[in-house]
């Protein structure tokens, strides 16, 4: 006979419909040899213990609940089997008649001893198999129902339950000859030790019952069957981009198991694995889902499968210089431990032997620390040992993979994945077949750690949390392109952009639960209706740089000075920073130098390219000439997309004024085009450069020329925009003056490397490089040592809303790659 080993979970039998379902799944497998383990229902093995600890202490509650529980199983019978099950439903009425009589002994004796508990724990899959058996027979399907407590001997070890093989196996023979069939339904969880004492596997030992019965029949497979698709790379309630995976090795799973994977316990694949048996970890729901495949193999696919933590944890320090190089005193620490009866989850010690680390269950942190104190007492009063402390809330967190072993850079990834997320490591450990590494993390990082290091493995993708301000022209432009690429960039690039949040000067508009996105395109028409409030940026910032999100970025595409107030303030909470707003680049050098310092320590980026040049890289093309030992001698350009375009085209017999009116109407302007005007938008800009280039230069150390008229400078800005008409005069009598020199005007920045700087308009000749652009372009030359003789030139359209938003697009992308997003 070729058999199959399945295992079905409470869940899997938690009502009639289910136990159907899961008899009618089996039926259809006619063709293999089945050897069925079953669970209790879902909630009847905690109902048991329950009744067993109310009837020991003499509370008469326990009457009612196991006449309620009795009803339960018996109303489930006859639902399986209508009229037609008259033995079972004696045979379950006379479980549960010896049930009462045990409780009501219980009761009499005022206790429990350890042999009742066992007992009438492990009578929920006895139920189980009673309701599986019965609903086969009713289907005239052969199927043999095997108590396990008449099979299976095992003797309890100082690590799990053993088990007797060769006893259990001639038990089984025996059993097998006496009753031959295709089909046993066995009952999990529940044996006997070698003395015939009743026993069980402990919690969760029905999966262990399934790899042992499997052993047992020489299965050639053995399907456990759960309410998921399989095992996942990561917890889905704490990832829910969790994947499934479809094939891991025993000593995979083994890993994921014993650091809180749900669906195994850490015992269960022990026999499976001794006797080379491949499992498949399946939904009994969806069947035809081939779920995740454990074998000897496994395969090769990623070098980290899966993600996974133990929470509730706490970290232990011992140190002292007293500890380097004495032989003996780790031992001593775990011994101590030994005799407390405290299990230690993680160990770390460095080579200087100054600190030894353990992580322990929160439970048992104090009896811990104690009784290291204890056994150290004479190191302790002598300073040999400064301290034994502990620290609450802590969450191991390991990744998995047989295909770390001999690979480079696999902790590189994870440290710089929990780097990116601004989670510090309080403990590290990786074994020599490093098949798992494991660090400590706070538990308020937890979330955020597993989310980073998921996504930092190509698990699933890099989600970022966004928050927008100023949803003005620009803003708009930014959440179209957004709205228009979000679904490309997930599927190409496994990126998730998450709007959460936008805000203007006065309202703002959140996202609702903790996974939603706001919809960027819908937005871009309409950034704020009846679903938004006044603006309070702190309740803004908390939505965007919530602890469930690995990344936050905001964008500000304002022209706010009290936006720029807050980058220091978000960027050294880990917030990364994108902006076209010149204002904190070019503020105050105090303020700079605050926003400077946490990016400089790599708490968070800030990204401004769009700040000098709109969509063009001048900013990125700096960089590059500095850092790869250029030194910069001069820059000179037209900065500014928007002077350009009015002097293109101004010409004679052109109103200047209407000019401006047009570049304002097209968003080519800032929104009070006197900062175009006035030469401070540009000379903002020269102010960013010289930064750049380690200039301690202000904006008060630019000469700038003024373009607005003296009389209209304390115009408001409707009433400038009214009032152009006034400007013509002058400008035309400037622009006849070039003409007459064979020159045009041009708007032009200049700076040099001792930190003159000046923004003017000129006159240049028709030859000049800067005399023939297109329309809104700025173009910028570079004198450098290297490029002396011919400046190097950036050139391209520089305003314009779409370019802007482009540019402020790509600061964007340029973070999510450096966060680890394949770009």
């Amino acid at each position: 006979m070729h058999w199959i080993a399945h295992k079905f979970g409470g869940s899997s039998l938690a009502d009639a419909e289910c136990i159907g379902h899961v008899v009618e799944l089996l039926s259809r497998r006619a063709d293999e040899g089945q050897v069925v383990v079953v669970s209790a229902m879902a909630g009847v093995t905690d109902e048991l213990i329950a009744l067993t600890n109310l009837a020991a202490a003499g509370d008469p509650e326990w009457t009612g609940r196991l006449a309620a529980l009795r009803e339960r199983h018996l109303d489930t019978l006859k639902a399986l089997v209508g009229d037609g099950g008259e033995p079972a439903r004696e045979a379950l009425i006379s479980r549960f008649g010896e049930l009462e009589q045990l409780l009501s002994g219980l009761s009499l004796m005022g206790s429990a001893p350890v042999e009742a508990v066992e007992l009438i724990s492990g009578l929920g899959e006895v139920f189980s198999a009673e309701l599986v058996t019965a609903r086969f027979n009713l289907r005239d399907e052969t199927a043999v129902m095997i108590d396990a407590r008449e099979v299976l001997r095992v003797q309890p070890t100082a690590l799990m339950v053993g088990v007797d093989w060769e006893d259990s196996e001639q038990r089984l023979t025996e059993f097998q000859i006496e009753h031959p069939s295709s089909r046993y339904v066995v009952t999990g969880f529940v044996c006997r030790r070698r003395d015939g004492r009743i026993s069980t596997l402990g919690r969760n030992g029905s999966d262990y019952s399934g790899s042992i019965f499997a052993r047992l029949f020489g299965a050639g497979e053995l399907h456990i069957w759960t309410n998921v698709d399989g095992l996942l790379s990561a917890d889905p309630s704490a990832v829910p981009q969790a994947v499934l995976l479809d094939h891991l090795s025993y000593r995979e799973a083994f890993e994921l198991a014993y650091f809180g994977a749900r669906v195994l316990h850490p015992q269960s694949l022990a026999p499976a694995l001794d006797a080379g048996i491949p499992v498949r970890v399946r939904n009994t729901f969806h069947p035809d889902n081939p779920g995740t495949l454990i074998d000897a193999e496994g395969s090769a696919s990623t070098p980290v499968k899966g993600i996974t933590s133990i929470g509730d944890m706490a970290l232990i320090t011992i140190e002292g210089a007293g500890m380097i190089g004495v032989p003996g005193t780790a031992e001593r620490v775990f011994s101590a431990l030994h005799r407390a009866e405290v299990s230690v989850a993680m160990i770390s010690q460095g080579s200087s032997e100054h600190s030894i680390c353990l992580v322990v269950p929160a439970a048992s942190r104090d009896g811990a620390t104690a009784i290291i104190e204890d056994a150290f007492a004479q190191e302790l009063r002598h300073g040999q040992i400064q301290r034994v402390f502990a620290v609450d809330g802590i969450r191991i967190l390991a990744i998995v993979g047989e295909g770390m072993t001999g690979t480079p850079g696999v902790a590189a990834r994870l440290f710089n994945s929990l780097a990116r997320a601004g989670v510090n490591v309080r403990a590290i450990a990786q074994g020599a077949s490093e098949r798992n590494i494991s660090v400590a993390v706070d538990e308020a990082d937890a979330e955020r750690a597993l989310k980073a290091v998921h996504a930092g493995f190509y698990l699933s993708e890099h989600t970022l949390s966004i928050g927008l301000i100023g949803p003005g022209q620009v803003g708009k432009a930014l959440l179209r392109q957004i709205g228009a690429t979000r679904a490309g960039l997930h599927e190409r690039a496994h990126l998730d952009l998450r709007l959460r949040a936008v805000a203007g000067s006065k309202r703002m508009r959140l996202a609702g639960d903790e996974e939603a996105s706001l919809d960027a395109a819908a937005l871009a028409d309409e950034p704020f209706g009846e679903e938004s409030g006044p603006l309070d940026f702190d309740h803004f910032v908390g939505k965007v740089n919530d602890d469930h999100w690995p990344h936050a970025l905001i964008i500000d595409c304002s022209a706010s000075d009290e936006v720029a107030d807050r980058y220091a303030e978000w960027l050294a909470a880990g917030i990364h920073v994108v902006t076209p707003n010149k204002r904190a680049g070019s503020g105050p050098m105090e303020r700079y130098r605050a926003i400077r310092a946490p990016v400089e320590a790599g708490t968070a980026r800030w990204r401004y390219e769009a700040t000098v040049g709109a969509g063009l890289p001048i900013i990125q093309t700096l960089r590059d000439l500095l850092d790869t030992g250029d030194a910069i001698r001069r820059v000179e350009g037209i900065f500014s997309g928007t002077l350009a375009y009015l002097f293109n085209r101004f010409e004679t017999g052109v109103s200047f004024a209407a000019l401006v009116g047009e570049a304002h109407a097209a968003g080519y302007t800032e929104p009070d085009p006197r900062d175009d005007l006035s030469g401070m938008d540009v000379a903002r800009k020269l102010v960013i450069v010289a930064r750049e280039m380690g200039l301690d230069l202000e904006l008060a150390d630019i000469e700038v020329e003024n373009l607005i008229p003296e009389s209209m400078v304390e115009f408001g800005v409707d009433e400038f925009l009214d009032q152009l008409g006034g400007m013509d005069a002058a400008m035309t009598e400037r622009l006849q003056s070039a003409r007459s020199e064979g020159c045009v005007l041009r708007h032009v920045a200049e700076l040099d490397e001792s930190g003159r700087a000046a923004v003017s308009l000129r006159a240049l000749p028709e030859d000049h490089p800067f005399a023939h652009l297109a329309l809104t372009d700025n173009v910028v030359a570079f004198t450098t040592d290297r490029y002396c003789d011919n400046p190097l030139i950036v050139q391209g359209p520089g305003a314009g809303p779409e370019v802007t938003a482009a540019g402020v697009f790509a600061d964007l992308l340029r973070v999510a790659s450096g966060l680890g997003a394949r770009l």
